[in-house]
Parts: structure tokens; sequence; C-alpha cells
């Protein structure tokens, strides 16, 4: 399949731009003490920096799924490989890192070399 095909093919995911990256650390956080494997791709766009989640909202009406990209957008690309979440009765906290500390949710994040051309246009601005 020619890549440039591809969305044409399967189609386009729906955007849905959060508050920023505390936002999208503690949907992702929600998903992984459920058991799901997750993790958060990063990529430039228009000189900002885009942190996602790829979700589907499972059988909606007849759709089997309808494929949606939670994001938030950052003036500067994050320092580490791994987006730090912890909550408790003081607060939520939220820390990009190099690696992972005992008590904190590790979401990895995968840095990608462009944005895929299933997501189609972003609010970055």
């Amino acid at each position: 399949m020619n890549p440039e095909d591809s969305a044409e093919r399967v189609g386009y995911m729906i955007p849905l731009r959060l508050r920023g990256i505390n936002d999208l650390a503690r949907l992702v956080s929600g998903t992984m003490t459920m058991g799901h494997p997750t993790y958060i791709v990063h990529f430039a766009e228009k000189g900002k920096h885009i942190y996602g989640v790829f979700i589907v909202f499972r059988d909606y009406y007849k759709q089997y799924g309808i494929p949606m990209f939670y994001y938030a957008v950052a003036d500067r690309e994050l320092p580490g490989n791994y987006l730090l979440f912890r909550s408790d009765e003081s607060g939520e906290y939220v820390e990009p890192c190099k690696g992972v500390k005992p008590g904190w949710i590790a979401i990895p994040v995968v840095h990608l070399e462009e944005k895929p051309r299933l997501i189609g246009e972003l609010e970055v601005e």
C-alpha cells in the first residue's frame, strides 16, 4: 500500500486537544493502571512539540470503533524518554524523566521522525 493512500483507505483519526501535558499524563496513567500497555508518541509540528496517545472509542453505535488521537502541545521538547505521574492527597505530579522512579507511574515516550499521516491536521497554536 502506498503510504500516501493509507490515510484515505483507513480514514483519519479524530484529534482531541487537551489543555496540557498534565491532562495527557492523567489520561494515560488511568489506562495503564487498568492493565492496558500504553505509550505517548512525540513529534514536531509547525515549530511545536506534540505529545499524544492513540485511543479507540469502542462500539460507537454501529461502528466497530472510532480512532482518536488525544494530544497536548508544548513549546519545547520535554527531556527524557518517560513521563512520570503520581497522585496523592497533596496533589498531582507530572515529571519528564530519563528513567523510572519507585512509586511513580512511568509512561514511555516514543519519539517519531514525523507526524503519522493518519492524524491529519492538528490545532497547534
